[in-house]
């Protein structure tokens, strides 16, 4: 190896330091977190018992072995400060070192929730001040993943930046692994610095909610993001509403299907002890789970697009495209995704995701009815 060519290779590795703040912090995520979010469903109704009893559902329905691990408490959990100012749980959670101990029992992460405010969204004690004690006091429960919310009305660029910098320094400090999960909304573009401040993912959007219009807006809108996605380091467009009783299979389905396009965190936010058989399914199914787990780490793109039509391709480890004929009609049409779009010459081998089946081998292109608000996933590999 050349004097010049030395030089080039150490400014490429220093370049990919200061981007990606430390490999330990790769390391934590390098697929998208899996799991389940106490508030889309039960907000500020959460308590230990809930928490104990999602553990168990996580287990007993399958959804641990299928990748779900981590079970997040999200806002509302929070206590006061006792005289040194170290942060308390409220009466809803007696011992937080108890029920860490409980999840972990059940070879699952405990994850919870605060904010680099002084108060949180729904107005409890947020960590503003105390970020070195707070994340002392996480490692000692043992907890493995933070949401850090942004609840702040207000706040620049460099405010942002610095405020998500002292909490990851502070986990850092630690020596306690804990996944970081930025939420700001996709204000100031958080995808374009959202590694360099210590973040495994990030919030791109606002919330989301249990119905088709808004959970379309929020999916359909994260085309372009993708280049800021990778191993460590996810764009996050909220967690999921499969269960939850706002949408009907097909949207459902729908969800599910670009969320794993999109490699995004699967963060499942319905009762689990009260799931359907057919929500189990869904959220249980390998081969969908597969591809937002893909150890290649690449977000999908849209790759066509006729009005109300999308066709969305995620590129796979094993070099096949997983493909996601998407109508947002209300009634049943036939898309088809032409290979030359996904990169593919000739013949094809196409399998169907959802219902893990074989179609054959095609020539050139592939064609479908997709029912009205539904999705069908494929994966196509070339021959």
């Amino acid at each position: 190896m050349n004097k010049k060519t030395s030089i080039l290779l150490l400014v490429v590795v220093c370049c990919l330091i200061f981007a990606f703040p430390s490999s330990a912090q790769d390391d934590l995520a390098p697929t998208p977190p899996m799991g389940w979010n106490s508030w889309n469903h039960f907000a500020e109704r959460i308590d230990d018992k809930t928490v104990r009893e999602t553990a168990d559902a996580l287990v007993s329905t399958g959804m641990k072995d299928a990748g779900y691990i981590y079970l997040n408490i999200d806002d509302t959990w929070e206590g006061q400060r006792d005289a040194n100012g170290f942060i308390q749980p409220n009466e809803k959670f007696p011992d937080m070192k108890a029920l860490t101990d409980y999840v972990h029992s059940k070879g699952l992460k405990l994850g919870i929730y605060s904010s680099p405010a002084a108060k949180t969204c729904a107005g409890y004690e947020g960590s503003l001040g105390h970020e070195g004690q707070d994340a002392q006091t996480y490692a000692k429960w043992g907890i493995d993943y933070l949401k850090y919310d942004w609840c702040q009305s207000t706040g620049s660029l460099e405010e942002m930046k610095a405020a998500y910098t002292k909490m990851y320094d502070a986990l850092k400090k630690t020596s306690h692994p804990i996944v970081l999960s930025l939420c700001e909304y996709g204000w100031n573009k958080v995808w374009e610095w959202g590694a360099s401040v210590g973040g495994n993912l990030w919030r791109t959007t606002g919330d989301i909610s249990d119905q088709y219009r808004v959970m379309a807006e929020i999916g359909f809108n994260q085309n372009g993001l993708e280049k800021f996605a990778g191993p460590g380091h996810w764009n996050d467009p909220d967690m999921l509403e499969v269960g939850n009783g706002g949408m009907n299979e097909d949207e459902y389905r729908t969800h599910f299907s670009l969320w794993a396009i999109l490699a995004a965190p699967l963060i499942a936010g319905n009762d689990l002890t009260k799931m359907t058989p057919y929500t189990v399914e869904m959220l249980t199914n390998r081969e969908v789970i597969a591809v937002d787990q893909d150890p290649l780490g690449k977000q999908g793109l849209r790759v066509a697009q006729e009005g109300p039509f999308e066709v969305w391709m995620k590129p796979m480890a094993d070099g096949s495209k997983v493909v996601g004929l998407f109508n947002r009609l209300r009634t049943v049409e036939e898309i088809t995704v032409n290979f030359s779009q996904i990169g593919i010459i000739g013949e094809a081998n196409v399998r169907d995701l959802w219902r893990k089946k074989d179609l054959g081998t095609f020539k050139n292109s592939f064609s479908v009815y997709v029912p009205s608000h539904g999705v069908v996933l494929v994966k196509i590999q070339a021959k």
